[in-house]
């Protein structure tokens, strides 16, 4: 099993990056595990409290679980992935089966921030974007999928997305062995990355057939 893991600040252009490899790859070789799901249950909270929590700060994540889930797939087994909603600030008593694949690709802001799961990953992708760039793109994203207003998503970059970008995000540029710039605009190193998992995915293959010869 080949672990990936794709970071970038909010709004690089992160899953573009992951649905325009996935777009190269059979589709039943790989998955997905997005960081937004092992968000902390904060459904408890009043209105108040769900508008101050940092979704950019490493501790918003549960990596005990996110971690022990991927340990789960690499042995072989299913999961039960949480399904965490940024509306109600809370997981859904659903969760989505998840089954091992070839490829699993983690993908999220924080991701290369925890040193345990670093360990894990065998390819780290930073996918870099104009601080600019990001901006827009979170504006767009928060106004139609969370509900803010123009005022509150300015007001939430301020106070939580761009410091947290500087001190905790950004830095982790350092760890990856790729980094995309221009995000999903990036043919080159989308055809690069896409390249190597397919070698990963032929051989794996190749393997499983000359086992199955050998029986």
């Amino acid at each position: 099993m080949l672990i990936i893991g794709i970071a970038g600040g909010s709004g690089s252009g992160k899953s573009t990056v992951v649905k325009q490899v996935m777009k190269h790859l059979p589709k039943e070789a790989v998955t997905i595990i997005p960081q937004d799901a092992y968000y902390k249950d904060n459904g408890h909270k009043s209105a108040e409290e769900r508008a101050k929590i940092n979704f950019d700060h490493p501790t918003s994540i549960e990596w005990n679980l996110l971690i022990l889930q991927l340990e789960i797939l690499k042995s072989g087994k299913a999961i039960e992935m949480p399904i965490y909603s940024y509306v109600t600030c809370a997981r859904s008593k659903e969760t989505k089966r998840i089954v091992p694949s070839d490829v699993i690709i983690v993908e999220g802001i924080l991701i290369l921030t925890n040193p345990r799961l670093r360990k894990k990953l065998d390819i780290k992708v930073y996918v870099d974007a104009d601080g600019d760039d990001r901006l827009m793109r979170i504006i767009w994203r928060d106004i139609e999928e969370r509900g803010r207003s123009f005022q509150q998503v300015l007001e939430h970059y301020e106070t939580f997305v761009k410091p947290m970008h500087l001190q905790f995000i950004e830095p982790t540029k350092r760890y990856a062995d790729i980094i995309v710039p221009q995000g999903g605009q990036n043919r080159v190193a989308i055809e690069l990355l896409s390249s190597r998992i397919k070698t990963h995915i032929n051989l794996n293959t190749f393997e499983i057939k000359s086992s199955g010869k050998n029986k």
